[in-house]
This record gives structure tokens, C-alpha cells and sequence, in this order.
């Protein structure tokens, strides 16, 4: 038994290594384990579900081969164990980019599949499944299905946003979407309200394909909600070869429990709103701190201590603004908060998952150390205000989603778990289900 933990270092289990499939062409032979299995990237995911406590997880980064590009259509296919960076390296200097990536680039394929990610374009794009055009499952009894939305429908649907549950993505085909630079032409607005937010967000949807917004989730009142609006669109013109902008920087070790409170969160929102010292900026900017801010840093989970910490991320119904404006309220007055804090408005463009987390609405997104019941208790309050808006939970960033949420937030869960394949659980699932694989035992 190995431990391991998320990305969020709560919570610590003990699972096993299972060397499953190094090439695409080999079995996957799980016939005389004890337990289950659980596919493995890079561990980004916050909370448990990439996570198989006491049972088996197969690695998947050795399936990380390229197999085609067609660089006049912008067809990619590779193995489920690339990277998203590794696929930047490659097709950034040919003049193409990822349809749709989340805020960070060290997620695999098969994870940006099993989560359905997204980014600052789901107004326009949707979600990461929504460009996958067809991957290949292997399933535990030996079936090789190929998947798309022409071809084992059902299970295509199943397989993206699926959480890893469904069987092995091998390898997978994505579209792509031209570029002429590697920069992007950004135009940075501060917002003294939640309101201002809203305002800007709806003007802003039509020019610019990425939009999001950080906040200041420490402010009340009438600030309540204040932040910086990011918009961008990639430049029409400039170079694509790449530079090495490696900052070096990393955490090198735990911060003490201590650092991290109600103080020094206030103080470094305070600072990060009053560091824009005009209205608007506009300039351009390389790709990766526009989409990849926290990668410059290695090991950055590490600021938030040996405890960890939990990211909420919720998404509600848009209507006016009230369940937002009860969240960050109920969140001032808890006296925590997060110095991450993001808020979007998501797109109608519907998901090929029955699973998948992003819907239309507003997305709010906070990092909250982990301060124990005090944390739990605050987040049953949020639980509640989400509950009642007819919003959701993203089970890719959940630590402490009970069974009873979760099964409202998804109630296409039990037409799910009939694709499950029954040698793959996961922590998540049990904890949500009570179940330890898609039919019970």
C-alpha cells in the first residue's frame, strides 16, 4: 500500500499501484486483484475523486504517445497519458491551440475527458468534450470500444465527465482551434460590485472568446463582490515560437497552519484589488500566465500546510444574481475565504456528458484551507444556497459532497452507473452512492 493524496492533500488514503497497459495495443488484465481499480493521471483533481482508497489505481501517464496530427485540419490524436502541456509544445508553433483548457496544463487527456473540463470560453466553447471527436475504452472484461457520438452513443456519453469510472481511455481525438500568435490581447477592468460584474460579463461575451473574473471574497457591503474582469482574444498577429518562460519559482515546503487566516486572506485580496491602479488596462500577454497563472509556481498546494485545503466550486442558475450575492455573504460573515477566487458566467452550449458539471448559470470558484468543522460547517451553508438555487457541485474539486447533494445536483447518477465498468470504483463513488462499483454488490 502506497498513500496518496489529491491535489487538495485531503484526504490521505492507502491504495495500490496496478502497472496496467504501457502501450495502447496491450490488455488490461485486473481478472485476479482483490478490489477495484481506478485510472490515474496526474492527480490534479481536488478532492477523492481521482482516489481508491485501499483498492488499485492504474498509472496512466506511459500511455503518453502522440499518434496523429493533421495540421490542415486541426485533428489531434494521442494517448490518453499526454499532458496538455505536452500538446501546447506541439501545436502552438504549428498555429493551433486547445479548443477548450482549464487553469491548468498538467491534467492528461484521459483526466480533461473523465472530468469534461473547462475554461474561460465555455460561453462559446463548452466544455473539453465537446471537441472530443471520438477515444478508445478498454474495458476490464477485454472489450475495446470505439466511442464517439455516432458509434457506442451511449457510452461516449457516459465516458466524458464519467469521473474514470467507465473503463481505461487508451487514446483519444481532439479538434483543435487556430491561432496566428501565442499571445493574447487582454483587457484587465476592475469592478467595484457584484452587479459591475454582471454588467461587464454581459458586454463582454460577444468581443472576447475568454472571460472570467477574480474577486474579492473578504469584501461586504456595498463592495461586496469587487474584483478584476480578465477578457481576452488570441492576437491576430506575432510570433508562435515558444521562449522558455520557466519562472523557477516553487514552494519548498509546507507553510505552518497559522499563515494562512482571516488576516492575511484579507490582506492579500485587499492588495490584489488595489495592485490595478487604473480602471482598465489593455495589453498583450503570453498564453501561459493568461491561462496558467498558478503552474509558474511548482507545488503550490503547498502554501495551504500539511492539512490541505478544499476547493468549492458551484455553478447556479444566473436569474439576478441573488445566490451568488448569499454565497459571498455567507462567506464574509464565516470570517474564512480564499485568495483564489473566480467567478464566470458559463454558456448554454450543452455537454455530450451525462455527468458533465458545467450548466448554464454563474460559476464561483474559492480555495479554502482546511480548518476542520469550521470549514465543513460553512460549507453545509453553501451546500444549502446551492441546494436551493437548482445549482450543482463539481465532483472533480469535492472533498465533502454527502450522498444526499450529490444524487440531487446529478439525478441522472443511477442511468450513469449502468455504464460503470464493474472492476472500477473509486472514493468518490462510494462516498456519493454507497455503492462500490455501477450495480450494487
Amino acid at each position: 500500500m502506497i498513500t496518496y493524496q489529491s491535489w487538495g492533500r485531503y484526504p490521505a488514503v492507502e491504495q495500490k499501484i496496478h502497472s496496467g497497459p504501457r502501450w495502447r495495443s496491450e490488455s488490461l488484465d485486473v481478472r485476479k486483484l482483490e478490489g477495484t481499480v481506478l485510472p490515474h493521471g496526474l492527480g490534479r483533481s481536488y478532492g477523492d475523486v481521482c482516489l481508491n482508497d485501499g483498492n488499485w489505481i492504474i498509472p496512466t501517464r506511459p500511455l503518453d504517445r502522440f499518434i496523429s496530427f493533421d495540421t490542415q485540419k486541426g485533428l489531434l490524436r494521442c494517448e490518453a497519458g499526454v499532458s496538455l502541456a505536452e500538446i501546447l509544445q506541439v501545436i502552438v508553433p504549428r498555429g493551433w491551440f486547445l479548443a477548450v483548457t482549464p487553469g491548468t496544463k498538467f491534467v492528461t487527456v484521459g483526466g480533461a475527458i473523465a472530468n469534461d473540463v473547462h475554461g474561460k470560453n465555455h460561453h462559446r466553447a463548452g466544455t473539453f468534450g465537446c471537441h472530443v471527436t471520438q477515444l478508445e475504452l478498454l474495458r476490464s472484461d477485454g472489450q475495446r470500444l470505439l466511442c464517439s457520438r455516432d458509434s457506442q452513443r451511449d457510452l461516449f456519453s457516459a465516458t466524458v465527465g464519467g469521473m474514470g469510472l467507465t473503463g481505461l481511455i487508451t487514446w483519444a481525438e481532439i479538434r483543435l482551434t487556430p491561432i496566428k500568435s501565442r499571445r493574447i490581447d487582454q483587457k484587465a477592468t476592475k469592478f467595484s460590485s457584484l452587479d459591475d460584474f454582471f454588467k461587464l460579463s454581459a458586454e463582454s461575451e460577444q468581443q472576447y472568446a475568454y472571460t472570467v473574473a477574480w474577486i474579492d471574497c473578504q469584501s461586504s457591503g456595498h463592495n461586496l463582490g469587487r474584483g478584476i474582469f480578465y477578457a481576452g482574444n488570441h492576437c491576430e498577429s506575432g510570433t508562435l515560437s515558444a521562449t522558455d518562460k520557466s519562472s523557477g519559482l516553487a514552494v519548498p515546503f509546507d507553510f505552518p497552519g497559522f499563515a494562512l487566516n482571516g488576516l492575511s486572506i484579507r490582506a492579500f485580496n485587499w492588495l490584489y484589488y488595489h495592485k490595478q491602479t487604473r480602471a482598465v488596462i489593455e495589453n498583450a500577454v503570453d498564453y501561459e500566465p493568461f491561462f496558467y497563472p498558478l503552474d509558474a509556481v511548482a507545488d503550490w498546494n503547498r502554501i495551504y500546510g500539511k492539512r490541505g485545503f478544499f476547493q468549492y466550486q458551484c455553478v447556479v442558475p444566473q436569474k439576478d444574481g441573488a445566490p451568488i450575492r448569499d454565497i459571498l455573504t455567507a462567506i464574509a460573515k464565516s470570517g474564512q475565504g480564499s485568495f483564489l477566487a473566480v467567478l464566470k458566467v458559463m454558456g448554454d452550449k450543452p455537454s455530450p456528458g451525462m455527468m458533465s458539471f458545467p450548466r448554464a448559470g454563474v460559476t464561483l470558484a474559492l480555495d479554502f484551507p482546511n480548518k476542520g468543522a469550521r470549514t465543513q460547517e460553512l460549507f453545509a451553508r453553501l451546500d444549502t444556497i446551492v441546494r436551493e438555487a437548482g445549482g450543482r457541485l463539481y465532483s472533480a474539486k469535492d472533498a465533502c459532497m454527502t450522498a444526499a447533494n450529490f444524487q440531487r445536483y446529478y439525478p441522472d447518477w443511477t442511468e450513469f452507473a449502468k455504464h460503470i465498468d464493474p472492476r472500477f470504483s473509486s472514493s468518490f463513488w462510494r462516498r456519493v452512492t454507497g455503492r462500490s462499483h455501477g450495480v450494487r454488490p
